[in-house]
């Protein structure tokens, strides 16, 4: 393609909901210059390609997805930008010798690129007034919110990036660096910036957003704070307070982080925190646990979520697992998989261990076998799937507040209750709506997803805008990788 500034760009988005966050912001930095953003797939100008690093299958779809954006647009300006990147850069260079490549220690160059890049067009914004810092080292802008992102009716909202926990299995402290937390200010912004777009819940994201500070923190031993300028907790309370947010939900924490100030709060809240936590688990077995260099045990886990079942009514615990992680025989794996059943899961991402270069369990001894990786993710697969489906079924005969988000192909409207249950029923236009259903049964054809009639609904007072294209191509947090 060619001509001076872009006028269309394609973004595609690898990984976590903190990577979501970040390329929503960048979508609005481009929609400020008056560039269109086209849907991933489509012809454009610019390609944004935002990588993820958290498997070896992750750097592997990252990098094609690379080589598809220059098969695809030939003559476009790609940028290259990610965890991955920050891993592997020379991957990336060999996958597309002519793209940007912006690491998150250099995100700084990302504004500076795409304003080198696109200029002020006809129709823009003009310049940014107060940018958004992403932690990674970007500015991002915060003008002009268009947020639109897959899951149209939520927003989700960047409080924190980093890691300093060091899992033996984990890439990611050393892609994203050490815990920083934005100003509680910046978050309030933030949200009401996405409110004011129509959203109705906002998801709060964070790399490991227990360890949010508030800008500023004294850390004790096993990074605990010994003080710190607002917690995880109070930022939540602050946002109950200052903000008109009708539902707010974690992304993940881990569950040494669910403390009895964060619970006082969900409870306290009126139901606008959502019954609802996703507290990674990675091995019920406490021998892999040790070795992983996770900060509990099976018996600190089962206490966390017992307590968060003893002060939240009804609420979804969903977990994370890898399996096949190094030293994990047979024994250990039955331990770990009786121990899951007892949990109860509402939902259950499952991992296959993939080593990644420069972490510890990389150089450990006792690798498990690809086939047992994959036998056994597919045992637990079974679980989580069953799991899931109990849960919506006793949803039957209860009423559910629903936020309705897509039509079905078949006419009818679905959407997330509070508890992350899906639940579909008939209605017009439902976009962005909270109903009130009674769940009749269970879908037909989805084992896990309720149905229901809607009995009061509580319509947006506006509507999100649909005049832009979705802006991520991919979602993190698939069921098996």
């Amino acid at each position: 393609m060619t001509g001076n500034a872009p006028r269309t760009a394609a973004i595609v988005n690898l990984g976590c909901k903190v990577n979501q966050a970040e390329v929503d912001a960048a979508a609005r930095l481009l929609r400020s210059r008056g560039v269109n953003v086209v849907g991933s797939h489509d012809p454009a100008h610019l390609v944004l390609v935002n990588t993820c690093t958290v498997t070896a299958e992750a750097d592997a779809k990252s990098r094609s997805a690379v080589r598809r954006a220059r098969r695809e647009n030939p003559d476009a300006a790609v940028i290259v930008t990610g965890c991955s990147v920050q891993t592997a850069p020379e991957a990336f260079r060999a996958a597309d010798p002519e793209a940007r490549l912006i690491d998150n220690r250099s995100k700084d160059r990302l504004l500076t690129e795409l304003e080198a890049l696109v200029g002020l067009a006809e129709g823009s914004a003009g310049p940014l007034e107060a940018p958004l810092p992403t932690l990674s080292g970007a500015e991002l802008a915060t003008a002009g919110d268009d947020r639109h992102v897959v899951e149209r009716t939520r927003a989700f909202v960047k409080v924190q990036d980093g890691c300093s926990f060091f899992c033996t299995y984990c890439i990611i402290p050393s892609a994203r660096g050490p815990e920083r937390s934005l100003t509680p200010e910046t978050v309030l912004a933030d949200a009401r910036r996405a409110l004011a777009a129509g959203h109705r819940e906002l998801v709060l994201t964070g790399i490991n957003i227990g360890t949010y500070d508030g800008g500023w923190s004294e850390r004790g031993p096993r990074g605990s704070h010994r003080a710190s300028a607002l917690t995880l907790a109070g930022l939540v309370r602050r946002l109950l307070e200052e903000t008109e947010v009708e539902r707010i939900r974690l992304s993940s924490i881990e569950p040494q982080h669910v403390d009895d100030e964060l619970l006082e709060v969900w409870r306290g809240s009126g139901r606008r925190c959502l019954p609802h936590f996703h507290l990674p688990l990675q091995s019920g077995d406490d021998g892999v646990l040790r070795r992983m260099g996770r900060r509990y045990d099976s018996a600190d886990y089962a206490a966390v979520v017992a307590r968060v079942r003893g002060s939240i009514p009804g609420v979804a615990i969903h977990g994370d697992v890898i399996v096949g992680f190094p030293t994990e025989d047979d024994a250990a794996w039955e331990r770990s998989l009786s121990f899951i059943g007892a949990i109860g899961f509402a939902g259950i991402h499952v991992f296959r261990y993939s080593a990644r270069p420069g972490t510890a369990a990389a150089r450990m001894t006792g690798a498990v076998d690809e086939r047992t990786k994959k036998r056994r993710a597919t045992e637990l697969l079974a679980v989580a799937a069953a799991g899931r489906a109990a849960f919506a079924a006793a949803h039957v005969g209860r009423l559910a507040a629903v936020l309705f988000e897509r039509r079905l192909p078949d006419g009818r409207w679905v959407g997330h209750a509070e508890d992350h249950v899906a639940v579909a029923a008939d209605g017009d236009e439902l976009e962005n709506a909270i109903g009130r259903v009674m769940i009749d049964g269970i879908d037909g054809e989805i084992a896990d997803r309720a149905v229901g009639s809607i009995v009061a609904l509580d319509r947006p007072r506006q509507r999100i805008r649909r005049d832009l294209p979705v802006v991520a191509a991919h979602q993190g947090g698939v069921h098996a990788v």
